[in-house]
């Protein structure tokens, strides 16, 4: 399965999420690969990712004859606030500058010409855009405008913001990656304003965000009408609610059943269930 968005890029619709995967990174995707996904998320950001051994796998597979073009590569350029000292740019360079450190570090980290999407890792801004945002927005723009990047998006981003960044933004975002959380109605404004502009919303933490949720006997019903795992019902949800989810399993066995949530449907009772629960 796939999901296209409004700039006519087309993308898997399950996506394998790399943080917090640190010296285990290269052989993790190897395993993601070998249970069939094709779409990696990275950032460069050392404190919770490791995007060069991302780039360590993909150089394996090249080296087993499955070329960079068979796969979905997104990474994120990440604010001087989410970073440690160990920095993909200069620390004193303007954020246009920046930007495009960043992302020619994140080339040669992942043995690419080019990258399917790049996402501002979040806003400068808790509440609205500033000029940072503008700035570094524009610089991703270019890159864009370049062929280097097929899509550009933003994360951990509120619906307030979002909805400048449509209003105002000369290439509003292809891509939104928002954690998602059932307490706060499965983060439905954006989502929202997401389907109304074609952008693809990328949910993560859904299981991590949402431990609740599988308490719930309604969840564990629906788990064995469907004949499938409790994680795999909140995917295959996030599915039919327009989301491309993210897992992050370090299971082989998890990689291929949370991929098996393409082979069944929910019902739309038991999808409305989902959306009331925690509200």
């Amino acid at each position: 399965m796939t999901i296209t968005s409004y700039n006519h890029i087309t993308m898997p619709s399950f996506m394998y999420g790399t943080a917090w995967k640190k010296e285990a990174t290269t052989q993790l995707v190897l395993q993601a690969v070998e249970a069939g996904f094709t779409a990696i998320d990275t950032a460069n950001q050392l404190v919770h990712y490791d995007e060069a051994r991302v780039g360590e796998a993909l150089q394996a597979l090249a080296n087993q004859g499955i070329s960079r073009g068979r796969f979905f590569l997104q990474t994120k350029f990440t604010p001087l606030d989410g970073q440690d000292h160990r920095l993909p740019y200069d620390a004193k360079a303007d954020l246009t500058t920046q930007v495009n450190q960043s992302f020619g570090s994140s080339l040669e980290h992942l043995h690419t010409d080019y990258l399917d999407s790049y996402v501002l890792h979040g806003p400068y801004s808790r509440r609205g855009l500033g000029p940072e945002d503008w700035e570094v927005w524009a610089a991703m723009e270019a890159l864009y405008e370049s062929g280097k990047t097929k899509m550009i998006g933003i994360s951990n981003v509120t619906a307030e913001q979002l909805a400048l960044l449509c209003a105002r933004a000369k290439h509003i975002p292809m891509v939104v990656q928002n954690r998602c959380y059932a307490a706060f109605g499965w983060d439905r404004e954006v989502l929202e304003i997401c389907r109304t502009h074609r952008i693809v919303y990328q949910g993560f933490s859904l299981l991590t965000a949402n431990r609740g949720v599988f308490l719930q006997p309604e969840i564990q019903a629906m788990a064995e009408k469907y004949h499938t795992g409790l994680a795999q019902i909140i995917f295959r949800f996030a599915m039919q609610v327009g989301m491309l989810p993210i897992t992050g399993t370090t299971n082989q066995q998890h990689m291929k059943d949370d991929l098996a949530c393409e082979r069944f449907t929910l019902v739309p009772e038991d999808v409305s269930l989902i959306e009331s629960i925690g509200m």
